[in-house]
């Protein structure tokens, strides 16, 4: 998903590249219409190809080989999944004066979900539970290690760096961070994890989960990774119906709290002048993070 907001050595793309491209690579596709899909997120661009496809090419060399991974990986995680996945219908290659591999994607309707404005927040909750335990029950073998999926301590320097902000009680969020640093570590076999279980990666039809897409961050790890949507989406009783249907321990949830918050407060600095969406979702985080612990 890419917005205008670029990363240090972003690549500039646009439609007539793209048409190249498919001209190049997928002439069947050509001549279909293309038009760039507006998104929240900054590691790739989107456009639409014709009703029922899209282009996805990363804009940044840490994006290409999320390609290579969801070629690999989606094709055996999707019969296995209660939502859809993005399945690749067209695997792009090096051209142009384009240095990376992209793919055309089958087209998933859908809405992105918005914290405050879900239909049934529990039943969605019950959604991204069932999505969440089907992904830990996978036993696919030669499983990556996944994004974000190591030891918390590892985010602590970064995390600190970033907590303080101004209007909120930087004190109490500290204490929730290091309130995790003290939580056992998951003792278990790694679990297979999204790992970016953004509202921007979520699309929901009459209020229900109807897809879950960007698997980039994929692989296997500490199971707190996938609680995200606890904090960045869910309200505080729908909070629960996720946590009871998951049977997430308390040092789980823990970790899983503060992972929430260690992600939010890194990226609210990047984000507040140029992505509304994410650094909006940031602060929610805060709040809810705050409202939970206080």
């Amino acid at each position: 998903m890419t917005s205008g907001q670029l990363r240090p050595g972003s690549l500039l793309v646009d439609g007539r590249l793209v048409r190249r491209l498919l001209a190049r690579q997928f002439p069947r596709w050509s001549d279909l219409p293309i038009e760039r899909f507006p998104s929240g997120g900054t590691v790739n661009t989107m456009y639409r190809l014709g009703h029922d496809m899209v282009v996805r090419l990363p804009l940044v060399e840490g994006g290409a080989g999320d390609v290579a991974a969801e070629r690999e990986w989606l094709p055996r995680l999707s019969p296995l999944l209660p939502a859809a996945v993005p399945e690749v219908l067209g695997a792009g290659e090096p051209g142009e004066g384009y240095p990376w591999p992209w793919s055309v994607y089958r087209w998933l309707p859908g809405e992105l979900p918005e914290a405050g404005a879900l239909t049934d927040p529990a039943l969605l909750a019950g959604d991204l539970a069932a999505f969440v335990r089907a992904m830990r029950a996978l036993t696919l073998p030669g499983a990556p290690g996944a994004h974000r999926g190591g030891p918390l301590a590892t985010l602590d320097e970064e995390t600190r760096a970033g907590i303080p902000e101004e209007g909120v009680d930087c004190d109490a969020l500290l204490a929730v961070w290091e309130d995790a640093l003290r939580a056992p570590e998951w003792a278990g076999p790694p679990v297979w994890l999204h790992a970016d279980l953004m509202p921007g990666n979520l699309l929901v039809t009459g209020g229900r989960l109807s897809a879950v897409i960007d698997f980039g961050c994929m692989g296997v790890g500490d199971p707190a990774c996938d609680l995200f949507p606890a904090w960045n989406l869910l309200p505080a009783g729908a909070r629960e119906v996720f946590r009871e249907s998951l049977g997430v321990d308390e040092a789980t949830w823990r970790r899983g709290r503060a992972r929430t918050l260690s992600q939010a407060v890194i990226a609210l600095p990047y984000y507040r002048d140029t992505n509304p969406a994410m650094a909006g979702n940031a602060r929610h985080v805060v709040r809810e993070v705050l409202a939970e612990t206080s």
